[in-house]
């Protein structure tokens, strides 16, 4: 099974640029806040340096209307990914495939897990990540892995605490439809460390390969 790859947090060229040099599925960008956030000129940039065969993914969380709807005609992204509140109508509403982050603290098994996912019956898929309710990621804490809700029928991506020193072991033990990093592949929030961006795709692909 081939695990799919999402780099997330990108701020710089270089680092979007070596990400689609590894052959990852998607590199996204951050406008929920924090110190991966982009202005609208810099995700365009960015935006336009990701080739047809990645998808760009632009990140909110709680934002208006208007402000999405601004982010998504100056970026143009692929996907979006919603990383609050947001309820089905609205993160289904601007025509874009998106992504719904779900926090996994407070869930206390996989029967829970996979009872929160049907929230959002419009999503083409789903971020698990380790932040609280209504908080970003990027928190470079993981979740308790055994909480996985499982095949649901929509490709789910493991988040939280990841990095080339653990994905493999997550892939093996997980099995998720893909991986989802920020934090564990940086020297510092927003800055990617390249030798920690091609140990952590070697590693995913390795461990797929096993699978």
């Amino acid at each position: 099974m081939r695990t799919r790859i999402k780099l997330c947090g990108m701020t710089r060229p270089q680092d979007v640029r070596l990400a689609v040099e590894l052959g990852v599925d998607y590199i996204g960008l951050i406008y929920g806040g924090g110190p991966r956030q982009l202005t609208l000129e810099q995700g365009a940039a960015l935006r336009a340096l990701v080739p047809a065969e990645v998808a760009a993914v632009v990140l909110v969380r709680d934002a208006p209307r208007a402000q999405v709807e601004a982010i998504v005609d100056a970026v143009a992204p692929d996907v979006l990914q919603f990383h609050g509140g947001e309820d089905d109508a609205f993160c289904a509403s601007f025509g874009l495939p998106f992504l719904k982050a779900v926090a996994m603290p407070g869930v206390t098994d996989a029967g829970q897990a996979r009872a929160a996912l049907r929230a959002w019956p419009s999503a083409a898929g789903f971020v698990l990540d380790s932040h609280a309710p209504g908080q970003g990621g990027g928190t470079g804490k993981s979740f308790d892995w055994t909480l996985w809700p499982g095949e649901v029928g929509t490709p789910c991506l493991l988040a939280g605490g990841l990095s080339a020193d653990n994905v493999a072991e997550a892939v093996r033990r997980v099995r998720p439809w893909g991986v989802d990093v920020a934090s564990g592949i940086e020297s510092a929030p927003g800055i990617k460390d390249a030798e920690a961006m091609r140990r952590f795709v070697a590693q995913v692909r390795g461990a797929s390969a096993a699978a």
